[in-house]
């Protein structure tokens, strides 16, 4: 990958559903700082979460406990490898979706590793017992505006998670509301309204209880300012208070991700240049539909 200086640079890290078995096996097995990244993360869980990241099975990684903190992990021995071999660059933000925004803030010296371990692998605990306490799951509608999304929230009673990027927002809720929701889109014109693979209605007040529950363990865990702006999923704004910070990660769990209102506001603060750091190319995708002028690498992991 070249990246001619002084080309404005973002980091941006991928969430749940980049995972996939042998991630970061290759960074394990060529460099000592993922060894020591991935090692240090089973000593902090008690377990080989890395055996899971390199042999699965795919079908117990991709448990909402196991994946979030397997895919920050892996995020990490990339962002670290990256680093070492490209000490001089310094980003002008940072940003993660939903989950990748511990990965974000690990890459600005705002969160300890071993804080954002445990913390991933407890809000995937929490989250997961949270959609079997309350059902639900996701919808993704393309080909409609977000006006027109938000109105088959209110008739449906679904709610709206995500904002990817122009024509692809995501809804969440209970079964019956999504169901509702995708008749409702398909009458409207939608092109398509795709019911993903995820074990319930993510960003949305299911989720409430499982934030209660991160928040008990944030008050336990020391945030600093970032060195690196850190753009949050929540606000699409970029803070460095943190107590926003750590309300962000909270909020974030049953909230609306503003995903292409952070890329743009980064964006219009001249940064063209976005290095996708982890599993998976999801973000470059997202990238490209929100503005086709922008640029992504890929550090992969």
């Amino acid at each position: 990958m070249e990246i001619k200086e002084p080309a404005k640079v973002a980091y941006m890290f991928p969430g749940q559903g980049a995972q996939y078995v042998g991630m970061a096996k290759s960074l394990y097995d060529n460099h000592e700082i993922a060894r020591q990244t991935i090692n240090r993360a089973d000593e902090v869980l008690g377990f080989s979460l890395s055996k899971l990241m390199f042999e699965g099975p795919e079908k117990e990684l991709t448990q909402t406990r196991n994946c979030q903190v397997a895919i920050m992990v892996a995020s990490t021995a990339a962002l670290k490898v990256h680093l070492t071999q490209k000490s001089e660059f310094t980003p002008e933000f940072a940003l993660g979706l939903s989950l990748g925004e511990y990965t974000a803030l690990i890459a600005a010296n705002s969160m300890l590793f071993q804080d954002a371990v445990k913390l991933t692998r407890k809000r995937g605990e929490y989250m997961e017992e949270a959609s079997e306490k309350n059902p639900g799951g996701m919808v993704s509608i393309i080909g409609l505006g977000y006006d027109t999304v938000r109105e088959i929230a209110n008739e449906s009673g679904a709610e709206v998670a995500n904002l990817n990027s122009p024509g692809q927002i995501v809804l969440s809720g209970t079964a019956e509301s999504i169901k509702k929701a995708a008749d409702i889109a398909s009458k409207k014109g939608a092109k398509r309204a795709i019911f993903l693979k995820v074990s319930g209605a993510f960003h949305s007040s299911l989720m409430a209880e499982a934030g209660h529950r991160l928040a008990k363990d944030l008050e336990n865990v020391a945030v600093v300012a970032p060195k690196i702006p850190i753009v949050s999923n929540v606000t699409a704004n970029s803070t460095s208070n943190p107590e926003d910070i750590k309300q962000n990660l909270i909020d974030q769990v049953s909230t609306t991700t503003h995903w292409e209102e952070s890329i743009l506001r980064i964006s219009r603060n001249g940064v063209k240049t976005f290095l996708e750091i982890g599993p998976g190319n999801v973000l470059k995708g997202l990238l490209k539909r929100i503005d086709p002028n922008l640029t992504c690498h890929s550090i992969p992991a």
